[in-house]
């Protein structure tokens, strides 16, 4: 089950565990059940502070599943499904932190989860090829080990499709909370402490508003962001970075192969490297807090005006927010998002498995979503508005060649139909003919570009007719004191490493800024 290599380094991981452990199995005699048996019997094998017991397959209970927790203990992880991919990395620190190993996070955070009254019993549908369904897993089973009252299993849907079916889950990862739905994506602990304790935004919020004015604030927590926060924090000045999610669009991103240096990686494990880079340094990273609005006049701080009505202040501000998925905007396409509207191929593919998808856009984004979903679906027709795919050479012969996929261009997505709460069709307009047509289907993946996240700047700073923010060679914007970096900016080429060197230069442009305006007339 294991190779040699990942037995080592598990082997070494668990040395750090203090406390004895019990992994506690229901096994029955299919195919599934004998590889989990495998895993775990090897895993024992590698601690003699870990035991295992097998239960006979039971009813009610899913098989196959079994749970982690520290003898003595009453904690509430649980696995229904065998947790390998990306979801390994969860199984490992549910041992650690069953074992008495420390979470890397704040004591503030940690009281906050101990102190949530009532009883908690969460759900988590994930794929094994979803990059962002471990960091709600892992963040569920953190708080399940803090707190006896929250308990929480991890279900593969993949394994459980009869139970995916029936409850019309359709994304990846869903939360389900006491039986009824607590939330879809990706969710760090404090977005779900925000939504369980609902005065934790307003606190946080609170906070920052007492804290003194930063030399430079970056907004976003990006490549470009990080960047920014990097090359400031190294010039020995008060640096802070406001961010909903630190990683930004690298948490929905597979796989990385242009990373320069980096021969292969991913985008959550690049995010989490940025993030213990950006806080190797004196930097003040402020997690789960909303720009609304920002004020900059001339000599003065700049403000920057945070959901809730907080207010941070700042010297300088450099504004990475980074962009979205762009949407359809048509009929039907919202109404059924998360169920049968999707983003994100790697994460949602395996919850369509012998099903008939569509994916809406020809670049290499939408293309390269074909390829993957052909491998798991029984047939994909790819929808382009323009004549010609516009995917590079090398992907479009790649998918031409497979014998699932149908390619239709001059299509005018119109609607997304629907029928008992699910997408059952998806209708285009021939753009040459002007006939519409209904292609019945299950799922819808929308693959159609990025929109910029500049809402909140209209009428404050320059931005382009897309709403990009205008930057000068330095990254500055119209406004004094006020930068901006990465792909929210008219730089051209939306790739990590420009957002990346664009987030240092914006930094070097506005510590050059501050210098610069600390000399007296």
């Amino acid at each position: 089950m294991l190779d040699t290599n990942l037995k080592n380094q598990l082997k070494a991981y668990l040395e750090k565990v203090t406390h004895p452990i019990e992994l506690e199995s229901w096994l029955g005699e299919d195919a599934k059940s004998k590889e989990m048996g495998e895993l775990l019997r090897e895993i024992v094998e590698l601690s003699d502070r870990i035991r295992l017991t097998t239960i006979p397959e039971t009813a009610g209970e899913r098989v196959p599943a079994f749970t982690v927790n520290r003898i003595g203990s009453d904690m509430g992880i649980r696995f229904a499904g065998i947790p390998m991919g990306h979801e390994f990395t969860s199984l490992v620190l549910a041992l650690l932190q069953a074992g008495g190993h420390p979470p890397k996070i704040d004591a503030d955070t940690i009281a906050q989860i101990q102190a949530l009254d009532g009883e908690y019993n969460f759900e988590t549908y994930i794929s094994l090829t979803c990059q962002n369904c471990p960091e709600v897993v892992q963040s569920l089973n953190l708080m399940a080990v803090l707190n006896p009252k929250i308990r929480h299993t991890m279900i593969d849907g993949a394994l459980f499709q009869d139970e995916v079916n029936e409850k019309k889950i359709m994304a990846v990862p869903t939360v389900m909370l006491n039986g009824v739905e607590f939330g879809q994506g990706r969710m760090d602990v404090n977005q779900i402490l925000a939504k369980l304790d609902t005065g934790a935004p307003a606190r946080a919020a609170a906070k920052v508003s007492e804290k003194a004015p930063f030399d430079m604030l970056i907004i976003g927590g990006g490549p470009a962001g990080a960047a920014a926060a990097i090359y400031a924090a190294r010039k020995g000045i008060r640096t802070g970075v406001l961010a909903e999610r630190f990683g930004g669009q690298l948490l929905d991103t597979m796989g990385i192969e242009n990373f320069i240096s980096v021969k292969e990686t991913e985008g959550p494990r690049l995010a989490g490297e940025l993030e213990q880079h950006v806080r190797s340094y004196e930097v003040d990273v402020m997690h789960g807090l909303r720009a609304e609005g920002l004020t900059a006049l001339p000599g003065e701080l700049v403000e920057v005006k945070l959901a809730g009505g907080a207010v941070a202040r700042a010297k300088a501000v450099v504004l990475a927010t980074g962009a979205r998925w762009r949407e359809l905007n048509v009929p039907g396409e919202r109404e059924h998002r998360g169920r049968g509207v999707a983003y994100c191929p790697h994460c949602d593919g395996p919850l369509f498995k012998g099903k008939r998808v569509a994916v809406v856009g020809g670049g290499n984004s939408g293309v390269e979503a074909a390829i993957d979903l052909a491998n798991i679906v029984s047939h994909v027709t790819l929808i382009e508005f323009d004549k010609v795919l516009r995917a590079d050479a090398v992907l479009q012969k790649k998918l031409l060649s497979l014998p699932n996929v149908k390619v239709i261009t001059s299509a005018k997505t119109t609607e997304v139909t629907g029928a008992e709460g699910k997408v059952n069709g998806l209708k285009y307009e021939d753009r040459e003919g002007g006939a519409t047509h209904l292609v019945e289907l299950e799922g819808v993946f929308v693959q159609i570009g990025l929109l910029p996240n500049t809402d909140w700047l209209k009428g404050t700073v320059n931005l382009s007719k897309h709403g990009e923010i205008e930057v000068d060679a330095r990254g500055q914007t119209s406004l004094p004191g006020v930068f901006a970096a990465g792909d929210v900016t008219t730089v051209p080429f939306k790739q990590i490493v420009v957002a990346m060197g664009e987030g240092s230069k914006a930094a070097l442009g506005a510590f050059d800024y501050l210098i610069r305006s600390s000399v007296p007339a």
